[in-house]
């Protein structure tokens, strides 16, 4: 197993866009309904990369099974040391220090471009990505009950914050 980790490309879109569509369809680590299609996932990812934020993923044997990015947190001036990340993995690669990886990579980013703080905002029903940011340093700040609406239920969010030193 050779496990990389590099900044993205256009030609990753459509690996992204599969573990994205995957989590929408299947899971709540993403609170959307619709599946994306490919031109919507890019402009997505350019946007991103455009406004001055890291998209980067991990390949294993050359096959890109995970992604991880952060963006601004909220659109206020004052928020602008603040990022809220994502990290996904896809479905059949988990548990192979994927994620540890892609989350290593994107601390050290931000850490770069001189962040403060990084937000992650997690499913209360995701116990195993809640404990995976608690191995990182960071810690659970708020809990915002029934803040979406998924698969029939009402979900909470986990809002964890690591401040960068």
């Amino acid at each position: 197993m050779a496990i990389t980790v590099r900044e993205y490309q256009k030609s990753d879109a459509a690996a992204i866009l599969s573990i994205i569509n995957y989590n929408i369809l299947n899971a709540t680590a993403l609170y959307d309904y619709t599946i994306r299609s490919l031109e919507q996932q890019e402009a997505i990812l350019d946007s991103k990369i455009k406004a001055g934020f890291p998209v980067i993923v991990a390949e294993n044997n050359g096959e890109v099974v995970g992604f991880g990015m952060y963006a601004e947190f909220r659109f206020r001036e004052a928020y602008k040391y603040t990022v809220e990340h994502s990290v996904y993995v896809q479905q059949d690669n988990q548990g192979l220090g994927i994620g540890k990886l892609l989350l290593s990579k994107l601390i050290q980013l931000a850490k770069q471009q001189g962040l403060h703080t990084m937000i992650g905002v997690i499913d209360a029903e995701n116990q195993t990505s809640i404990d995976f940011h608690h191995q990182f340093g960071f810690k659970t700040v708020g809990i915002i009950k029934e803040s979406g609406f998924k698969f029939n239920r009402w979900l909470d969010s986990v809002f964890v914050q690591l401040i960068l030193e």
